[in-house]
């Protein structure tokens, strides 16, 4: 593999890592935040928490304006600075709306590097190694997830301004990669979809010295020559991959991993955890995330996406149905960690090394953002609406109900592998664009 692409790439998934992070560094605040503000479960769950999530569904639905117009690259810059901002802001805050606030700044960096950072590497990775490339992004969002577990445990204990370091750390590997992304190429394809051909020649010649580079710019053209413009992805010849964005996305948050990701330390206190050791656990789920989604990317473009999928469904449906049997039985909290770990390598495996690939791949390179922009927007709209009711859910039908629920949407995701989802492993972006355009 070609250094440059790898290194190119791997500072593109960086915005990964701070996705993960940000993410996930809520989980070990914020039950300090609703004692120190005395919210009640609704507002804590719809505002503290899930302002960051709806700033998501933000920047998942408007993301693709500026991947389109002013390019990849420039838009993972942004990115980078809005994670700044977001992460001093929110340790400074003094108020649950101020901080609010600055979360639904820094969920709009999460929502639109769901776009950028994929339609990015997608777009200057071989056929052969794109899989495991774009899977970078994931295997940094799993990464960044890790890295803030064991945040909040070390942070944990420094007094009652510890949930102020928590958030507040995230701004040193903001800065660093807003740094980095400063340095790297603009997207050869974005390039020709402005009619910047020579400046995409240029950089398909840095991308690759043996390569082609007129032979692959006349195969992107061909492309481009068989649309019409200011077309979207919502005409008729784009319906099939349009409903292949939306399910694989719907399904991903339909399993609830982030109702998991952000409750950890909830979720195992309810199992009958102490609090230490729910935190120390919520570290273990991490670390298997981060495990089984190298595993991901390592079988991506052996196995194929839809093998992975296949596989995942089936860890899912036992997995959950372990977790939800352990609540209506009141198994003892020791087992708990270990069905929450089947889950996360079941997901990690499959829904989470593919989702991001997979969408950056059905779509033509002029709609590419556009095509991200909505299943990326599935996706943060689900993962917005899902984790504000976690707190209201378990209160009411109990944590029990809604893992089994969980599980039965996992069997109709089995469904959707086995009789829609197309293989795309090893297939150029031009030739899927062809196959799946009807």
């Amino acid at each position: 593999m070609n250094k440059k692409i790898l290194i190119w790439s791997i500072t593109a998934a960086l915005a990964g890592f701070l996705f993960g992070f940000d993410t996930v560094v809520i989980s070990g605040a914020e039950k300090k935040l609703q004692v120190l503000w005395n919210s009640s479960d609704v507002f804590h769950g719809v505002v503290v928490i899930g302002m960051a999530l709806w700033g998501t569904v933000v920047g998942a639905l408007l993301g693709g304006i500026p991947t389109n117009k002013i390019g990849r690259k420039n838009t993972l810059i942004w990115i980078g600075i809005l994670y700044t901002v977001s992460a001093l802001g929110s340790a400074i805050a003094n108020d649950p709306i101020t901080f609010a606030i600055f979360r639904f700044i820094g969920g709009l960096g999460v929502g639109a590097s769901t776009i950028a950072a994929p339609a990015y590497i997608s777009e200057i990775a071989p056929a052969k190694d794109r899989g495991k490339l774009v899977g970078l992004y994931q295997f940094n969002i799993v990464f960044g997830i890790l890295i803030a577990f064991f945040s909040n445990y070390l942070l944990n204990d420094t007094g009652d301004n510890a949930w102020r370091w928590m958030v507040g750390i995230e701004a040193l590997p903001a800065v660093l990669y807003t740094v980095f992304a400063i340095g790297i190429p603009k997207s050869p394809r974005w390039l020709l979809t402005k009619a910047r051909v020579s400046e995409a020649k240029n950089v398909l010649q840095i991308i690759n010295p043996e390569l082609d580079a007129n032979h692959l710019v006349d195969e992107i053209q061909d492309e481009m020559n068989h649309t019409v413009p200011n077309e979207n992805i919502f005409l008729k010849k784009y319906r099939f991959p349009l409903i292949l964005a939306f399910l694989i996305a719907f399904f991903n948050q339909m399993s609830g991993i982030n109702a998991l990701l952000y409750y950890a330390p909830r979720i195992l206190t309810e199992a009958g955890l102490a609090e230490s050791s729910a935190l120390l656990s919520s570290i273990g789920v991490g670390v298997t995330n981060l495990i089984f989604t190298l595993l991901g990317v390592f079988l991506i473009d052996k196995l194929g996406r839809k093998q992975l999928m296949y596989i995942c469904s089936f860890g899912y449906i036992i997995s959950l149905s372990l977790v939800s049997a352990a609540f209506f039985l009141n198994w003892e909290g020791s087992v708990m960690p270990i069905f929450l770990f089947m889950f996360i390598a079941a997901h990690a495996i499959g829904q989470g090394t593919v989702i991001w690939v997979f969408i950056s791949e059905i779509f033509p390179n002029h709609l590419r953002g556009s095509g991200q922009s909505f299943g990326s927007s599935v996706h943060w709209v689900l993962a917005a609406v899902v984790p504000s009711l976690i707190p209201v859910l378990f209160s009411t039908i109990g944590a029990g109900m809604v893992f089994l629920i969980f599980m039965i949407m996992m069997v109709f995701q089995l469904a959707f592998v086995a009789f829609m989802m197309p293989e795309t492993k090893g297939v150029s972006l031009e030739e899927l664009s062809k196959k799946l355009t009807k």
